[in-house]
């Protein structure tokens, strides 16, 4: 069963919970500062180097020129001071230019920008949770860093004790973006629970974030699904919902982000090595860490790995 919400809770919804203010960043529950005394660094990696084409030629020599959307907390954001991005993808960013042995150039860009950008060679590369699918593999390459996940968060005080598999989610109420991959999946989840003789997922669909959580706080829904890394904030900030399980992005496939590089430019190799790396002497979860994302770590980093099929 599918609702959408009616006007009136999204106009409640939007006025109560609107964009982060400034002074929202400010009592953050993690450190929003531009200085950000707290991140992670990397040595150079000698076999990472060595494995960047000889005569490459990078945006700005001895720059890695990294393009990114500060679309929001934790994986990408303005800091307080309005200018500075950061955030888990800029701290990685950082990470691989050290280990090439480089500064880093953080551009931030708007997300839809990323592919004529990068194929124009305004920036080496791009990390901004960029998924791996098959159709951008035709002009990027990929080195694969997290994976992409969807989160179930609930109410903390909620009896919902976990969602991993369709028959944990039967019978329940859940918020979820209308149009989105999210809705894609719980509406196949839905069909299967049905198939089983389980009840049907009731899908609330709501065309923003804060009709969501609207929802779920007020009780009209059990659980609420959208991008893990968004609710982490929201629930480091708030306190008042709890994960309660996640989801691949690309259910029933793998779903990974990845650094993007234009493709055949050569330095995909050197990418895929530094992230091994970094993941192998643990500055990689470190710097996940910081931002409560250490459930989307790899194990393990590839070049152009299987990605999700063209639709």
């Amino acid at each position: 069963m599918i609702r959408r919400c009616d006007l009136r809770a999204l106009a409640f919804g939007l006025a109560a919970f609107g964009l982060l203010s400034a002074s929202a960043l400010a009592q953050a529950p993690f450190d929003l500062g531009p200085e950000q005394p707290g991140r992670v660094r990397a040595d150079k990696q000698p076999d990472a180097i060595a494995a960047i084409p000889k005569g490459f030629k990078f945006v700005e020599p001895g720059v890695l020129t990294v393009a990114v959307s500060p679309g929001g907390p934790p994986l990408a954001t303005y800091a307080t001071d309005a200018k500075t991005v950061v955030g888990a993808d800029a701290d990685f960013a950082l990470l691989i230019a050290d280990s090439l042995g480089l500064k880093l150039n953080l551009l931030p860009i708007a997300w839809a920008d990323w592919p004529l950008g990068l194929a124009s060679g305004k920036y080496d590369a791009v990390i901004s949770n960029v998924g791996v699918t098959e159709q951008r593999k035709e002009k990027f390459d990929f080195s694969t860093y997290r994976q992409g996940l969807h989160g179930f968060f609930v109410r903390a005080d909620s009896n919902v004790a976990a969602i991993r598999e369709p028959k944990d989610a039967a019978g329940l109420s859940i918020s979820v973006g209308g149009g989105t991959n999210q809705e894609r999946i719980l509406v196949e989840w839905s069909k299967q629970n049905v198939a089983a003789g389980l009840k049907p997922i009731e899908l609330q669909l709501f065309d923003d974030e804060a009709g969501r959580l609207v929802a779920l706080r007020s009780g009209r829904v059990d659980a609420i699904v959208q991008p893990h890394a968004q609710l982490v904030f929201i629930a480091a900030r708030d306190k008042d919902i709890k994960r309660i399980g996640t989801l691949s992005a690309g259910w029933p496939l793998k779903s990974d982000v990845a650094i993007t590089t234009r493709k055949g430019s050569g330095l995909v190799d050197a990418l895929t090595i530094a992230t091994n790396n970094l993941i192998a002497n643990g500055k990689f979860r470190q710097s996940l860490a910081r931002w409560q994302l250490e459930e989307e770590a790899l194990d393990r980093s590839e070049t152009n790995p299987p990605g999700l099929p063209k639709y």
